[in-house]
Order: structure tokens, then C-alpha cells, then sequence
């Protein structure tokens, strides 16, 4: 069944916008992410740490000035096992 073939880490419709931003972009800060997908800091701090602990995305923390900032990107691991389930889903739509 094609369903099987989904990856269960990008069931959440706020992991799926994650990953589709930062597939598109080099790299993005936590607060462009929030910004961008209309997110809670507690809510995409939860996603982008499934996604971490899958080793999807990596990220770098830094200070500008006094201010933390932190920056999150797409791995290699990540960009494959996401086009992967981007082609399930569009088998599915097409209904392949």
C-alpha cells in the first residue's frame, strides 16, 4: 500500500512547511521560520527538534551582538528522505 511509503516525520502538517521552506532556502533563522509558517516558539522548537533528533535538519547557534540566533538548514539525509515522500504523495494524487 502506498501509504506505508510515507515518512511518519513529515506527517505534521508544521514539519511538512518546515522542510518545504528550508528545501528552498540555504538557511533560515528560528525566527524567520516562526514568522514565515505562523508558528508558536514552543510549537516549532517541538517540530524542529523531531526533525533534528531524525537528522533532517541541522542547525547553528550563534550570537549577534548580545542576542542568540539560531540557524536551521536541510541535511543531505533530510533533502533525500524528503523528495522521497514528495514522490509517494504525488503517486498518491496522481493515483499510481
Amino acid at each position: 500500500m502506498i501509504l506505508e511509503k510515507f515518512n511518519k516525520a513529515f506527517e505534521s502538517k508544521a514539519r511538512l512547511g518546515i522542510m518545504s521552506v528550508l528545501m528552498v532556502n540555504e538557511t533560515l533563522s528560528f525566527s524567520a521560520l516562526k514568522e514565515l509558517l505562523n508558528l508558536t516558539d514552543g510549537n516549532l522548537a517541538t517540530h524542529l527538534k523531531a526533525l533534528d533528533e531524525a537528522g533532517y535538519v541541522s542547525f547553528v547557534k550563534e550570537f549577534i551582538g548580545r542576542k542568540p540566533n539560531t540557524n536551521y538548514a536541510v541535511t543531505p539525509e533530510g533533502k533525500e528522505a524528503f523528495e522521497k515522500h514528495l514522490n509517494v504523495l504525488e503517486k498518491l494524487i496522481k493515483g499510481l
